[in-house]
């Protein structure tokens, strides 16, 4: 984390709650620990990687051994809050044998954990924004990409996320492709839903596709515990945040900083009612008024309310409802880090137009320790059943009757 945040905000105990919810428990010392390796493929600024690092130092279960991604500034900024520098790899292009012989130098020869595989592959290619190309995109090779890794590297646990339409009809036989080649491999338990992450404690709105696969360990989604009348919102997230003027950055915060808006922009803003309003028709471009789809356009996020889905336009007003509730301005790079659930001393690196990508980009950590915590009870009770089992063979075996 970096040392220039010197503001210390309120902060949502993700962590206790993930374990909570999963329930794990800190008191089982009946089998020894297994400590799980893990490697974070398409790691962005490490959203997902954060999960397991974070439920890792509280379990002893879990260590980030290795990340993968082409995005030099969100590498930097994985470096700089897990301590880990990702390999700067175009995984579309590298050949298999490349990534194997990167991986097994992530580990020394003496040792043998098991390993977790996470697979975040960018989601821009089944975006609604493409449905006239039909799932038609070079990114969408990337889940088949991924199920070659699995192949190669033959993890215990696989976990892959990604938005909603890869498990739609649209776009579904990317992921039909995919479980077919991980069957092929051994993975017979796969787990594949749509999720809101909402339901998780994440101050949005959210739905994502989430994958899990095992070759013969049945695994479960995390108990989702959020109803709607209790998802987090928007004043939980960032109510305490101080006020910014256009284009301003916080002296003791580096990350509350924001966009420096055009005046006309302003003007558009300053029309928007306040806490939830939408831009009213003949406010802002002519041709807004022209077309459907466009509501949430230049729209202000309510208080009392989760956050709209964030996106890599998440900067921008005039890309959806990203305006601050009450003041005249898009939302600073913290504010949007905390309604994404980003600890508020994650610091971000490259330009602004950098920051916000990567929180758009991002696994929302709430989230990934949720599963993260499920995971580690879900090993943990195996491990108890295979041990008891074991202790019972072996009872017969010495005592037979």
């Amino acid at each position: 984390m970096s040392s220039l945040n010197k503001t210390v905000y309120p902060e949502i105990n993700y962590i206790d709650e993930a374990l909570s919810a999963a329930n794990w428990n800190s008191n089982d010392t009946a089998v020894p620990q297994t400590v799980y390796d893990v490697i974070d493929f398409f790691s962005g600024c490490g959203g997902m990687s954060y999960g397991f690092h974070e439920i890792g130092k509280r379990t002893g279960m879990f260590r980030i051994i290795g990340a993968f991604d082409m995005d030099h500034q969100a590498n930097l900024t994985y470096e700089s809050n897990l301590g880990i520098k990702p390999c700067d790899v175009d995984l579309a292009t590298a050949e298999i044998e490349q990534i194997k012989n990167i991986v097994q130098g992530m580990t020394s020869s003496d040792e043998k954990n098991p390993l977790i595989v996470i697979g975040c592959t960018p989601c821009q290619g089944f975006s609604k924004l493409n449905n006239g190309k039909d799932g038609r995109d070079p990114r969408n090779s990337l889940v088949s990409k991924f199920a070659k890794i699995i192949e190669a590297l033959d993890p215990l646990i696989v976990v892959m996320e990604n938005v909603p339409a890869l498990l739609k009809t649209t776009s579904n036989r990317y992921f039909k492709t995919f479980r077919r080649t991980i069957r092929k491999a051994g993975y017979k338990q796969i787990k594949a839903e749509i999720i809101n992450m909402a339901e998780y404690g994440v101050p949005q709105i959210r739905f994502r596709s989430i994958i899990l696969a095992s070759k013969d360990m049945k695994l479960a989604l995390p108990p989702a515990t959020f109803q709607r009348s209790s998802f987090r919102t928007v004043r939980d997230a960032i109510g305490f945040i101080p006020p910014l003027k256009n284009g301003e950055s916080s002296d003791d915060d580096p990350m509350h900083s924001i966009s420096n808006h055009k005046k006309k922009t302003i003007d558009i803003l300053k029309k928007i009612p306040l806490d939830g309003g939408s831009r009213p028709k003949g406010v802002g471009p002519a041709c807004l008024d022209r077309v459907s789809g466009f509501s949430d356009v230049y729209g202000r996020l309510s208080w009392n309310k989760p956050s709209v889905t964030l996106t890599t336009g998440v900067r921008t007003p005039s890309c959806g409802r990203f305006v601050h509730p009450d003041q005249h301005r898009g939302l600073s790079v913290r504010e949007a880090a905390l309604l994404q659930s980003f600890p508020p001393d994650y610091f971000f690196q490259g330009s602004l137009d950098d920051k916000f990508k990567q929180i758009g980009n991002a696994v929302p950590p709430a989230f990934s320790m949720r599963l993260a915590a499920q995971i580690a009870s879900t090993t943990q009770q195996n491990r108890n059943r295979i041990n008891k089992s074991t202790m019972q063979r072996g009872m017969i075996c010495e005592h037979p009757q």
